[in-house]
């Protein structure tokens, strides 16, 4: 690959990312103190996150894949993305706010997949050569975090009483619009399947892997997945309205921690894997998920904001320990044969029912503890998911049967 190609792709990666943690670590936040959203509407806006990831499999698999080069279609999603970015920027209410996130959200899930058939399009050894290229992304991430707290501090208490929060939205649309033109410089990515090859529902949702899940140790792994989403989607959900409404200075900028954290112990992830297994690698994530609820729980902004940062510290371990490993077991049960069939099936799970269900579950325990002035009883708030987590690691722990699963990069 030469030179211009990689600054290519990664400029691709780094606006891709760069957008997405641009607005969406935000939005609860914004939610609340710019459009007075109940708990549960905030769960209708983030689980537009949901409906995107199980509607972009039939973008991808029956438009992108079959029609139009993925450059073009990138372009185009992105470029629409921009404006309704803007038509967000300008909502004032949560009902005119919902389709545009919605919407947004079902253009911009099927670009993940996008970017990532670009990138491989070009490479001769993906195992290796992805990585550097994707590391952009988590660094435009960051960026963004900082930007927002560290630059125009959008989320400082006198910006949301303002209700500057809104700006995330412009900036992630300049930003849309930017890499919308810019990928129509792409290298060329022609369509992947021939026009006339029959694609069933089956092959788009990757139904053909269920077979495995007449495997006992694949279906309580499964069903962990699906599980361990549920606490996840406390922490999209409320982790950045809990740091702003107790008074963490610089909130979205702290939390970029935990993109720096999953950066740093995807490194760390190979040799735990190898020296300990699947299976205590992937409890030593569900523990992390328990362990950060319970800092949240008990820590505050003053002499005990160190608990918080640890919490947020912790995301390498929850994310790369579970999810990583587990698309890491999901490839070597499905062997080559149901191998795309086996991600995408366990990618509709989490992603999409997982965090679906999530969501909700979350906006309805936020709402019950929402005192009348707006404030939130946080303490019992994040003791649900810390014990929900805790109860997938006991279930996990005892019914799962150790098996050996070699690390593949």
């Amino acid at each position: 690959m030469n030179l211009k190609t990689k600054f290519q792709l990664s400029f691709m990666m780094f606006l891709e990312f760069f957008i997405w943690g641009g607005w969406f670590v935000t939005l609860g936040t914004f939610l609340g103190n710019n459009l007075e959203a109940t708990a549960g509407q905030s769960s209708m806006a983030f689980s537009t996150q949901s409906w995107g990831a199980i509607i972009a499999p039939f973008i991808i698999g029956l438009i992108a894949d079959r029609y139009f080069n993925a450059e073009r279609i990138l372009g185009v999603l992105h470029l629409i993305g921009a404006f309704l970015m803007y038509q967000m920027y300008q909502s004032t209410d949560f009902t005119a706010f919902y389709p545009y996130v919605l919407g947004y959200m079902i253009l911009y899930m099927p670009t993940l997949a996008l970017v990532n058939s670009i990138s491989f399009n070009q490479m001769k050894d993906p195992a290796k050569e992805f990585s550097n290229i994707r590391v952009f992304g988590t660094i435009g991430w960051i960026l963004a975090g900082m930007v927002i707290s560290y630059v125009f501090v959008w989320d400082s208490p006198e910006s949301l009483e303002a209700g500057m929060l809104k700006n995330t939205f412009l900036m992630a649309g300049i930003a849309s619009a930017i890499l919308g033109l810019f990928s129509f410089t792409l290298p060329k990515t022609p369509p992947s399947v021939d026009k006339g090859e029959k694609v069933t529902i089956s092959d788009v949702l990757g139904l053909d892997a269920l077979k495995l899940l007449k495997d006992k140790n694949f279906l309580v792994f499964f069903i962990s997945s699906v599980l361990i989403c549920i606490p996840l989607a406390f922490y999209y959900q409320n982790a950045n309205p809990f740091l702003a409404e107790i008074g963490l200075a610089n909130p979205t900028g702290k939390m970029a921690i935990g993109q720096i954290s999953e950066a740093l112990f995807i490194l760390a992830l190979p040799f735990f894997f190898t020296k300990f297994g699947f299976k205590k690698t992937i409890l030593v994530g569900m523990l992390a998920w328990t362990v950060r609820y319970l800092l949240f729980a008990y820590g505050n902004a003053g002499e005990l904001s160190f608990m918080l940062i640890i919490g947020i510290a912790l995301h390498g371990i929850c994310y790369d320990f579970f999810f990583v490993s587990g698309q890491i077991y999901t490839d070597t049960k499905a062997g080559e044969k149901y191998k795309s069939a086996a991600q995408g099936l366990i990618t509709l799970a989490t992603y999409g029912v997982g965090m679906l269900i999530g969501f909700w579950i979350a906006g309805q325990i936020t709402d019950s503890l929402t005192i009348e002035d707006g404030t939130h009883v946080w303490e019992s708030i994040w003791i649900y998911p810390a014990v929900f987590a805790a109860v997938v690691f006991v279930l996990f722990a005892l019914i799962f049967k150790n098996e050996k699963v070699e690390y593949k990069s």
